[in-house]
């Protein structure tokens, strides 16, 4: 990854909708997210991992609820809405960027599992707190605001083998 320390605490957060849309639409494939965590953790001693995820009513969704707390992840689980026109909308953006700001103070390093740059704020916000910020993201797809915004990047594509299915 970048400088970490074995002694770091790190906590986890991954964008599962965000990982999940661009590694189907680059490689049409999905994430192995026991890879990632692992990779984010990077010897370090964890404290939390979160992923953030969509009740689409997809057969399969529960099964992939179970895989990520069997992986070791806590689920966010937010039902999609569906408006008048049709159109439907379900984020975890805030409650992310959140989360993000809370667990900042009881660990040395947030690692963000995302290429969203909407993120970049945050990452801006808990750096100057001083605690050390990295995104995990494909590069092809991920914001250089966000990019920029972070200590450290780890480009997912780089070693797709390792962390896609």
């Amino acid at each position: 990854m970048t400088v970490s320390h074995p002694g770091q605490r790190v906590a986890v957060l991954a964008d599962a909708q965000n990982l999940y849309h661009t590694a189907r639409s680059l490689y049409t494939r999905n994430i192995d997210y026991s890879e990632l965590l692992e990779a984010a953790v990077d010897g370090r001693e964890l404290t939390r991992a979160i992923a953030y995820v969509i009740r689409a009513d997809s057969p399969e969704e529960e099964t992939f609820f179970e895989a990520l707390t069997d992986i070791g992840f806590e689920t966010r689980i937010k039902d999609i809405k569906t408006f008048q026109d049709g159109s439907q909308k379900a984020d975890w953006d805030v409650g992310m960027s959140l989360d993000a700001v809370t667990l900042a103070k009881h660990n040395d390093a947030i690692v963000l599992c995302t290429g969203d740059g909407d993120f970049a704020r945050v990452c801006r916000y808990v750096r100057h707190e001083g605690c050390r910020i990295e995104a995990m993201g494909f590069e092809e797809s991920s914001s250089e605001d966000l990019k920029s915004a972070v200590d450290g990047f780890v480009d997912l594509s780089s070693d797709s083998e390792k962390f896609l299915l």
